[in-house]
């Protein structure tokens, strides 16, 4: 196995693996710099970009005894052969017109024919890299073709790099077609949906900005009863950027697998004896480029610090007893617009500080993640929220009005949705804000119609 990007420790990063097929032993070191060359590409392209420290690269040499991929000549999109027929013994089988459609490059001409294919493509990542989060299958061949799925292949054509990329946006980050792939094969998703309204459609915060709008699939059939956010999307065309609603998921689906918090100091690993001040305490954050994380240190529920990696304690500043020092860390980037929006994602980190007039007798450390979800906003009477996270302990929420009047307050419990009514408002603007052990995590505005 070859490193082909190293940004950090597998256990906090996106581990893309590549896979070869269709190179002969003699050629592996060509299969590396092809795997070289798609991840520089890639991480030249939003949000790759902005978020490259997040992901880790590997490739693993798979020899195959002849070079190239299989063309069986039995797609019934193309008058057949387009292209010269091919049986070639590949390791992983890789093979073009998989399920009629001629560049559809794939480990196997339909599902029965797959399964073996699968099965060896699985046992590769068990023996050499179990951690993986998304496996990408290069093949060695330059007729153009590729797949989605959940290994993705792309061959070697003259696109190749924007072939896997594209690949890579359905596997890894659930992205749908923008070209219209056929009927029954889209379903509702980050990019795509039946909805027609503007007020109530996924990517509602987008709409007029970027070239986000609402375009149909196509102007009769199926077609016509799906809409896609953009014109132009790498999703719908190579060559082409992501467009702002696939980068806000992608974004999005990156905060879900990684924490922003690398390391903190003073951790759990070992004791801390006989502590002298000034206490440090300290973040490694693991920052997009350019930084669009945020953070804000509270001492016993008040605000000490903003947007700083470490904070400085005196006696002075600590009480008889418990202290809590809470760092609340999210992202800010242009690419997520929050606001009104279903989901956030907030990342803390607690210290306990028992602290006595003689000495700080002990410091402990948590790290925990929050998936924050409110829907439907706007509403007109109920709302659900819900929380996902590494701990038990459950969230507060106070609703007020825009002059700080409390108007409600629930406890979420870890995983539950709890719905209120908010019928009797009236219609406006109100702030939800989210607290954990007395600290402030979050705030979301909830519009009611």
């Amino acid at each position: 196995m070859e490193t082909i990007k190293l940004a950090g420790e597998n256990n906090n990063r996106i581990n893309i693996v590549i896979l070869s097929d269709g190179y002969q032993e003699s050629e592996l070191d060509q299969f590396v710099t092809d795997a070289t060359n798609f991840s520089t590409e890639l991480f030249s392209q939003s949000p790759f970009l902005e978020y490259s420290d997040y992901f880790n690269v590997y490739a693993i040499k798979v020899p195959s005894n002849e070079s190239g991929a299989d063309h069986p000549a039995t797609a019934t999109d193309v008058t057949e052969p387009l292209t010269p027929i091919k049986t070639v013994d590949t390791y992983f089988n890789s093979t073009f017109d998989g399920f009629g459609f001629h560049r559809l490059l794939f480990y196997g001409i339909d599902w029965p024919s797959s399964n073996i294919a699968r099965s060896k493509i699985i046992s590769v990542l068990a023996d050499n890299f179990p951690a993986y989060d998304s496996a990408l299958i290069l093949v060695n061949s330059t007729v153009y073709g590729g797949s989605g799925g959940e290994f993705p292949m792309s061959s070697m054509a003259t696109n190749a790099n924007e072939i896997a990329i594209h690949e890579l946006g359905h596997s890894l980050f659930d992205l749908l077609d923008e070209y219209y792939p056929g009927d029954g094969r889209l379903r509702e998703d980050i990019n795509a949906t039946k909805e027609s309204d503007p007020s109530v459609i996924k990517w509602k915060n987008w709409l007029g900005d970027n070239g986000i709008g609402i375009y149909a699939y196509g102007t009769s059939g199926e077609a016509a009863t799906w809409n896609r956010p953009h014109q132009g999307c790498k999703m719908r065309y190579l060559g082409f950027p992501f467009c702002s609603v696939c980068k806000e998921g992608m974004v999005e689906k990156i905060h879900d697998l990684v924490s922003p918090v690398d390391d903190f100091t003073p951790d759990n690993s070992s004791n801390i004896e006989n502590p002298t001040f000034p206490l440090d305490f300290e973040l490694t954050l693991i920052k997009p480029n350019p930084n669009t994380l945020e953070s804000i240190w509270t001492l016993n529920g008040t605000t000490i610090g903003n947007n700083v990696d470490i904070i400085s304690l005196l006696a002075t500043d600590l009480m008889e007893g418990t202290n809590t020092l809470t760092s609340v860390i999210t992202d800010n980037s242009p690419m997520l617009r929050v606001d009104n929006h279903e989901t956030v994602h907030v990342t803390t980190v607690t210290w306990t500080i028992n602290y006595s007039a003689l000495s700080v007798d002990a410091i402990n450390a948590k790290s925990n993640s929050y998936t924050i979800s409110l829907y439907p906003n706007p509403t007109n009477a109920i709302l659900n929220f819900k929380f996902e996270s590494n701990t038990n302990t459950p969230i507060t929420v106070n609703i007020t009005s825009l002059d700080g009047k409390q108007l409600k307050s629930l406890i979420l419990s870890n995983y539950k949705s709890t719905e209120i009514n908010i019928s009797d408002f009236s219609a406006g603007i109100y702030v939800a804000n989210f607290y954990t052990n007395n600290t402030l995590i979050a705030s979301r505005k909830i519009v009611k119609n």
